[in-house]
């Protein structure tokens, strides 16, 4: 089960992440409390290590902006969060996850991206944000898709959810972002009792 951990702004926290055992460290290139520079973000990717990869989240911006960002810090991953086209997603070198609303439309939705390498089932987007915003979808309507294999699942997740979440939907990893914060930051022992809880499945 591939873990990544939404959100990440300092070295500290990136550390706190690896070690936990997290497979994906998120970093948000758009409009949000958790928003970094992406000089701010290749000083943290550069110390990661290689198994650890490094995912940019952008919501709505221009490919060739997104391409120099990618650039600029070194990403892995591109993350689309917004309305993205199927068009757009497979217009890219690097590998894409797309996210799309945990609803009936955006399960629909989902065969048209054959481009991208996952599938991020997230809360619907509320009016201020695209994500991370804490809330969780009902997870009933993902059962029977036929991309498991690259289904990422995200909202609302925490340490005391994340099992159940996993058993409902059988993804191949699971994101999260509020669920991990205390205050709005990042708390180290949410992050490890987020990753024990998916590891101990």
């Amino acid at each position: 089960m591939l873990v990544k951990i939404c959100g990440i702004t300092s070295p500290e926290i990136a550390e706190a992440a690896v070690h936990a055992g997290a497979d994906f460290l998120g970093f948000v290139f758009a409009k949000s409390k958790r928003e970094i520079s992406a000089d701010q973000a290749r000083k943290i990717i550069e110390a990661l290590p290689e198994h650890v990869k490094s995912v940019g989240v952008f919501v709505n911006k221009g490919v060739k902006e997104i391409e120099e960002i990618v650039q600029e810090a070194g990403l892995d991953f591109i993350q689309l969060h917004g309305e993205e086209s199927a068009e757009t997603v497979s217009s890219f070198t690097s590998p894409v996850i797309k996210s799309l609303p945990g609803t009936e439309g955006g399960l629909k939705k989902a065969a048209e991206y054959n481009a991208a390498s996952y599938l991020l089932m997230d809360s619907p987007p509320l009016p201020h944000a695209h994500g991370g915003n804490g809330i969780t979808f009902n997870w009933s309507i993902l059962k029977g898709n036929n991309f498991s294999n690259r289904l990422i699942l995200a909202g609302g997740l925490t340490a005391e959810n994340v099992a159940e979440a996993i058993q409902q939907v059988n993804p191949i990893g699971v994101d999260v972002s509020s669920g991990v914060e205390t205050n709005g930051e990042k708390d180290p022992d949410k992050i490890k009792a987020f990753i024990q809880a998916v590891r101990q499945l």
